[in-house]
């Protein structure tokens, strides 16, 4: 029989509510116990196939592009692998909403939840977008109900009950010491244990808005994992996995595991766990890799991701010993394959030379709901353009795309006196390719599916320096990995990454004139950024605040309405010395 046991964690590192006691008479196995982990992360609401491509090698040494994705046809093969498996659990590493398409994010991830329980998911580690729309709106995502906390309307095709699934957070504390979700939690099999541990990165705070998390802190990844050990190992833990939504980068193959030139924000985690953890499942930089990290004095850590939008699913075995250890590990990453369809690179289609399982139907009955819900609202044209307005940073990191979104907010709040808009780069989530020079409203969501709202303020020309200055020095903006601020029409500023941190802005000019520093500007920028959000907490200085109660997709929309066109680069310059 299998049955799904919550352990809360009550300790100094990931504190939580009073725990119950939780008692383990485990039968030991005969024999060695093959237990099945299939793991996916960062799927971002992807309900429908999202049109990608996964190129992968056949027996003869061809490699052939078959299409992956969608949440039907990850189900069924979820459904296929665990067949046959004695012992099975399926997890996710976070992601699982938010960023999403318009299908999923008009209805507040709503569909997301009901189909990924069709996926089979027990566990999913918060990630840093579940927090998207808040904690309170979190919260719901578990427990279910109607009350509104975001600008959409929630149960708006049905009524939600929340995810059969347990949400775990291990490193996300309230006030009082608590964490916001269970720290742990354990699957057991009888003869074996698996204990699981879930969180989200700890920089979290800074990639969503400040307001959505007040009163929550974001601990040490490694130091909350640690703490876990001990009570998952106190309730009959064999094994023990870490979920968590961080994550690397390989050069090599979805499923290649020599690993090759692995790096990523995820080492410095790796290398402090406590050795009983058994295996990493991980994500946030959307890449997939199947890699065995070598640790002193115990067998090498296995570390996995599944890439994005549900296209991969991590098949993992741990063969767990009759002294409760685990003797051995694999794991392949399996395609998800998907539907037919054309792309700008021509026609994709299933190859007979993977496996393929077709559409599971009560997943898709969700999906056909939905999609059926806000069919004529997606098809809704709301302008034209007179070419393409693309997210692809330009020499000099300036992103079109983020321009016309400057243009659009800054067009929407002229009334309110602003002078200056900014978007950030990441909130740039999809091209506009106009279709017979139109652009639908499921489009411009695409583009900017989050929800955030326009306030205006005044910052003084030497704040407008500091905000700009901290795209290359703040948190986890480096002069390395730039996070640039694109600017309105208008507006211009120039850069030197060769200067010290503090005098790497070397010009602004609004109208041709330079920006004096004791001046006061007026600047519009989404909640989001207002409240600190990327690292930009000098945005949180500004004077005479006005929430603008706009809408961002809906300025977008206005703009287009006006006749709004495509921005012209130039906004932006590097001026660093070149080698």
């Amino acid at each position: 029989m299998k049955r799904t046991v919550a352990v809360s964690l009550l300790l100094l590192a990931a504190c939580t509510t009073t725990p119950q006691q939780v008692v383990q008479q485990p039968v030991a196995p005969v024999a060695p116990v093959e237990v099945q982990i299939l793991a996916i992360n960062d799927f971002h609401g992807n309900l429908e196939p999202p049109k990608n491509y996964i190129e992968a090698p056949l027996a003869d040494g061809i490699k052939v592009k078959v299409p992956a994705g969608g949440v039907a046809y990850l189900a069924s093969t979820a459904k296929a692998l665990r067949k046959d498996q004695k012992y099975s659990v399926t997890v996710s590493a976070g992601d699982m909403i938010g960023a999403a398409p318009l299908v999923s994010a008009y209805y507040l991830d709503e569909p997301t939840i009901e189909a990924m329980e069709e996926v089979g998911v027990e566990f999913n580690a918060v990630g840093n977008h579940e927090f998207d729309k808040g904690s309170a709106e979190l919260l719901r995502m578990q427990k279910g109900g109607c009350e509104k906390h975001a600008a959409r309307q929630p149960c708006a095709v049905e009524p939600f009950d929340g995810a059969d699934f347990k949400f775990l957070a291990a490193n996300v504390q309230r006030a009082d010491g608590s964490t916001l979700f269970p720290a742990t939690a354990i699957k057991d099999f009888g003869p074996v244990q698996v204990g699981f541990v879930g969180m989200t990165l700890k920089e979290t705070a800074t990639l969503v808005t400040p307001a959505g998390v007040a009163g929550l802190s974001f601990t040490d990844e490694a130091a909350a994992a640690n703490a876990a050990v001990p009570v998952l190992k106190a309730a009959g833990a064999d094994a023990i996995i870490l979920l968590i939504h961080q994550g690397g980068r390989s050069t090599g193959g979805y499923n290649d595991k020599s690993c090759p030139n692995f790096d990523g924000d995820i080492i410095p985690i790796l290398e402090k766990l406590d050795p009983a953890f058994d295996a990493v499942i991980s994500g946030h930089t959307h890449a997939a890799y199947i890699c065995e990290r070598p640790r002193a004095g115990a067998q090498p850590l296995l570390l996995t991701s599944a890439g994005r939008y549900g296209t991969l699913i991590s098949d993992i075995r741990l063969t767990i010993g009759v002294d409760g250890r685990v003797e051995a590990h694999r794991a392949d990453n399996i395609i998800v394959q998907g539907e037919a369809y054309d792309g700008p690179g021509g026609s994709v289609a299933p190859s007979s030379a993977l496996p393929t399982y077709g559409k599971d139907l009560a997943a898709a009955a969700i999906v056909d709901r939905y999609a059926a819900a806000i069919a004529p609202q997606a098809a809704r044209v709301v302008g034209k353009l007179s070419g393409p307005v693309t997210k692809a940073p330009s020499p000099s990191r300036e992103v079109n795309g983020g321009n016309f979104i400057a243009d659009a907010q800054l067009a929407a709040t002229r009334h309110l006196g602003a002078q200056i808009a900014f978007s950030n780069a990441g909130g740039v989530r999809a091209e506009l390719v106009p279709v017979n020079g139109k652009i639908t409203f499921g489009q411009i969501f695409a583009m900017q599916p989050f929800g955030n709202s326009l306030v205006v303020k005044n910052l003084t020309g030497a704040q407008l320096k500091a905000v700009l200055e901290q795209q290359f020095d703040s948190g986890t903006n480096t002069a390395e990995r730039p996070n640039m601020l694109l600017p309105s029409k208008g507006f211009f500023f120039a850069y030197d990454l060769s200067r010290p941190a503090g005098q790497r802005i070397v010009e602004m000019k609004l109208d041709g004139r330079p920006i004096d520093p004791s001046a006061s500007y007026r600047i519009t920028v989404v909640n989001f950024l207002s409240s600190g959000g990327d690292n930009f907490t000098a945005l949180d200085q500004g004077t005479d605040v006005v929430d603008a109660n706009i809408v961002d997709v809906d300025a977008t929309e206005a703009y287009l309405n006006a006749g709004g066109d495509i921005p012209q680069l130039g906004r932006i310059e590097d001026r660093t010395p070149k080698p």
